[in-house]
């Protein structure tokens, strides 16, 4: 009987323990990600998008055992999950660490002269063009999440603000016109160029026609 009320118990619970809602998520981190637009000039509603995109909400089993919530990847101590992610004490230490690889790592830290602490379209697409994430699509998302969720009422625009105009179509036919060709660098390795270049290693072998993997200062690379 006593394992019966148990396994009961744990089924309740299980049923009790709903995932997060994205409207709870905000409520819980807005004050957090006003404090670091306030001290570093980034959109309070990039900082929210990005977590929101990256962690699920706060669902999803990085954010839930590492607190990790902008999928930053490094060493972990924690034994209940194995994961190439590294843990933060707190979800507001994974906040602020995502800010400072805003501001301290290349090319992320030249967005803050380009883009104003309003202008959420602009560092979304700058944020993808520095190599953050792979798929192309990501800045779309995260400024779908930043209108769903009208989280640029969060970033305290002055009055009158005009927010720039970014062309998709634009956007798309510079990335098909421009040259694709990257030139190599000292401390470059395919590895760097790719993830720089939202590509894979495997790929730019292929399309620059390569049999091994070892690359020379001044070398162009297409991608």
């Amino acid at each position: 009987m006593k394992y019966i009320v148990t396994f009961c118990l744990l089924l309740l619970s299980g049923i009790v323990a709903k995932a997060q809602t994205t409207e709870d998520y905000i409520t819980e981190h807005v004050e957090f990600a006003q404090n670091l637009m306030r001290d570093h000039k980034i959109p309070a509603s990039i900082i929210l998008a990005v977590a929101i995109h990256e962690s699920a909400a706060g669902n999803s089993r990085i954010a839930q055992y590492l607190n990790n919530h902008f999928g930053v990847k490094g060493p972990n101590n924690n034994a209940e999950i194995h994961s190439s992610y590294r843990d933060y004490e707190s979800a507001d230490e994974s906040y602020s660490h995502f800010v400072e690889i805003m501001e301290t790592r290349e090319p992320f830290n030249n967005l803050f002269a380009k883009y104003d602490q309003y202008d959420y379209k602009g560092w979304a697409r700058g944020i993808q063009r520095s190599g953050y994430a792979r798929s192309r699509s990501w800045a779309s998302q995260v400024v779908a999440v930043v209108k769903k969720y009208e989280l640029y009422q969060y970033d305290e625009r002055p009055e009158g603000y005009v927010e720039p105009v970014y062309a998709t179509s634009t956007y798309h036919r510079k990335r098909r016109t421009s040259a694709r060709v990257y030139a190599v660098k000292s401390g470059d390795n395919l590895s760097v160029i790719a993830k720089k270049k939202g590509t894979t290693i495997k790929a730019l072998m292929k399309k620059n026609g390569m049999k091994s993997n070892k690359i020379k200062p001044g070398q162009k690379i297409k991608y």
